[in-house]
């Protein structure tokens, strides 16, 4: 379900002072746990490091991704594989 329009979107106010403090084409990394925070026209071309539970991934903000959340571009699960014995058979 998504948020009432009468609310507007979520944005966490503590981000968007770090993005105010740098400069446009700075590249240095903001570290943000806030995964439902929703990307801003303000934040494109800014580096952020999102929290997937365990470690920062990079995600570099480019105009397509205004609107959706942070948390969509880092995720928190790793794909392995499925089968076993015999999928490593066939693989070879």
């Amino acid at each position: 379900m998504s948020r009432s329009l009468k609310k507007g979107p979520y944005v966490n106010e503590r981000i968007l002072k770090k993005v105010q403090a740098l400069k446009a084409g700075d590249k240095t990394v903001i570290k943000v746990w806030d995964r439902a925070c929703t990307i801003t026209p303000e934040m494109v071309g800014f580096v952020f490091g999102v929290h997937n539970g365990k470690k920062h991934l990079p995600v570099n903000i480019v105009e397509n991704m205004v609107g959706h959340r942070l948390g969509e571009f880092a995720p928190t699960k790793k794909f392995v594989g499925h089968g076993g014995k015999m999928a490593k058979t066939s693989a070879k």
